[in-house]
């Protein structure tokens, strides 16, 4: 069973008078407050994290390959994308 455990953070002064003129604007409380914004710091960050995992991925990979897509190709797919076009992902090659 996950047991829900307190934890301490200290915040300046300014910043708790901030966060408490927040919680009563939204009508929350500080402890909702602190949760949510911890929560999203933490989807941000591992989506962050996730996203620089994938890129030293994709270097190591051409690193070893070689392969690639230049920046026109890249460019032209893109376009016809944003005009609303389907296209195909270019090929990658040497």
């Amino acid at each position: 069973m996950n047991a829900v455990r307190p934890i301490a953070v200290k915040l300046d002064q300014e910043t708790r008078d901030r966060l408490k003129r927040l919680a009563d604007a939204r009508d929350r409380s500080t402890h909702w407050m602190l949760r949510e914004a911890v929560a999203q710091f933490i989807t941000r960050e591992e989506q962050r994290e996730a996203f620089r995992q994938a890129g030293l991925a994709a270097w190591q990979e051409y690193q070893a390959t070689g392969q690639h897509v230049t920046y026109e190709e890249a460019d032209a797919w893109l376009a016809k994308l944003e005009a609303g076009e389907e296209a195909d992902l270019p090929e990658c090659h040497n």
